[in-house]
């Protein structure tokens, strides 16, 4: 079953999503406006629900739109399962 996002900040372009013991969050960055400051486009990432550690960014460079940076969390959801990745 795909992730199902959510707007996680109201006023910020930023998703998230939970699946399987693991978190990911996609976030709209841009070098001008409100919220993350980078290149334009679309940055997921992902880290496991139970640890207080930093996220692992999927793609080293922003995505151009919403739906592959949900297609990257998702790919990367199933290569998580298929590899059995303890989250502990």
């Amino acid at each position: 079953m795909p992730l199902q996002f959510h707007r996680a900040v109201e006023d910020m372009e930023i998703w998230s999503a939970n699946s399987d013991g693991y978190s990911f969050v996609i976030s709209f960055q841009s070098p001008t406006g409100r919220g993350f400051r980078g290149r334009s486009g679309y940055v997921a990432s992902w880290r496991p629900l139970d640890q207080s550690r930093g996220s692992i960014r999927i793609l080293g460079w922003p995505l151009q739109s919403f739906a592959e940076a949900e297609n990257a969390c998702n790919s990367m959801l199933n290569y998580l399962r298929d590899v059995n990745i303890p989250t502990r």
